[in-house]
Parts: structure tokens; sequence; C-alpha cells
């Protein structure tokens, strides 16, 4: 999965901003212990590398959402109770198909911790298509998080990669590293708007590959083209 569960934990985390357990514009310390260090991607631990800010809840969540930062996300991960919360909050609402483990810190120590955080195609496509058709979250939460995925700044040519310019799409990808070759994880699952209005809901995931990084990229984008094709061309 990687940071693909920065979706499901930004909804998990607006739950409870809903339910009045957080605030989004309360604020949270950036603590010594959540570095991942030697090295990270994290615009806020690259910001403030000795840590001991406070930084409120509505940015760390736009931090890891849109830049995929993670540091960010371990902070509401913590914050919010832990990996825990995320899979039952995420069984209450009916989204088969996700277990989470560990957040960003675990698996940058271990390699192996990875293959713990999973989510299946179908279930990733169900919790998209929940946020767009029925969403557990207030319209005003809902319209937040869909624009931190619109304005994401990773994966430009993955999903968006072979659309139709000012295409809008509503994404979140994840990475992994390479070793002897071989690289983990390349995914991205998002909301492309059709012609239309309506939105096609999509997750690709590239597992354990030996191709190029921009192999893998440009696989994802024609799968996402080829099923955009379709759905302009069916109309239901």
């Amino acid at each position: 999965m990687q940071s693909v569960f920065k979706f499901p934990l930004a909804v998990t985390a607006l739950h409870l901003v809903e339910q009045g357990k957080l605030s989004l514009d309360q604020s949270i310390r950036f603590l010594p212990s959540d570095r991942i260090l030697a090295h990270t991607h994290s615009s806020l631990q690259d910001k403030y590398p000795d840590a001991n800010v406070n930084v409120l809840l509505r940015e760390l969540l736009g931090l890891a959402v849109s830049q995929s930062d993670n540091v960010a996300a371990d902070i509401v991960l913590r914050t919010i109770g832990g990996p825990a919360i995320v899979n039952s909050y995420m069984d209450s609402i009916g989204v088969t198909g996700f277990h989470l483990e560990d957040g960003e810190d675990g698996l940058a120590r271990d390699v192996t911790a990875q293959y713990r955080n999973w989510f299946e195609p179908a279930g990733a496509v169900q919790l998209l298509r929940r946020m767009s058709d029925n969403s557990p979250l207030t319209p005003e939460h809902t319209r937040i998080l869909l624009t931190w995925m619109q304005d994401a700044a990773t994966g430009q040519k993955r999903i968006k990669g072979d659309l139709p310019p000012r295409t809008i799409v509503m994404h979140k990808t994840g990475s992994s590293g390479t070793r002897d070759g071989v690289t983990f994880a390349t995914n991205d699952i998002g909301l492309i708007t059709l012609p239309d209005g309506r939105r096609l809901a999509i997750a690709i995931f590239v597992s354990d590959s030996k191709a190029g990084d921009d192999a893998r990229d440009a696989v994802i984008a024609r799968i996402a083209k080829a099923a955009d094709d379709e759905a302009i061309q069916t109309k239901k």
C-alpha cells in the first residue's frame, strides 16, 4: 500500500474531527521522536529538522495527502491513536480488503514491514466510490479532502499521465524503494472526472516489479487512459 494509506488515514482523522474529538485548527506538537531519520520524504522535517514546533492538524493533513509527507502522516497517525483506529473506521463504513499495521517510521526501519500494510484494489475503489457518491463525511470535509487529493504533487506521470489536459484527477500515490533491482510498490488510486461530470474510481497497484521508473509509471498511465476511454464511451 505504501503512502496510499494516507488517504484512509485522512478520512479517519476528519471523522474524528466531526465527532468533536479533534479540531482541524488544533495545534499538535511535532516531537523529536516523530522524526524519521536519517532521511525521509518530508517537507515538514526538512523545514524543522530539530522538531519541537506546533503544527495545525489542518496543515498536517494537507501535507500528508497533497505532498505525501511521511512525518506529517505519522504525527496524524499518532494523534488519532494508531493504525487500529483507521482499521476500525474503515470496517465501520463497509470498506473491505484493507489493513494498516505500520506507519512510515516502521516502513523506514524494516523493508519487510511494507507487506503488512495492504489494500485490495477492489477495496480501494470501494472507498473512492463511497467518498464520491455517499461520503461518510460532511460535504465540507469531503470537499477539503478531495481538494487535497486534486492538488497532489506526486505521481504526475501515473493516473494523470496520458489523460487529456485539464482533466480533474483526485488521487493518492504510494511508492516504495528499490532493492536488488526490484521495486516493491508503485501505486496510484483516484477519481477521474469524466467530461459529463461522472467520476471514475480507479486503483492500480504495481508490485515487486523489475521494470524501471518510467516503465512502471507508463503502465499505470495506459491503464488509466484505457479505463477513462471506456467510461466515456459507456453512458451509464
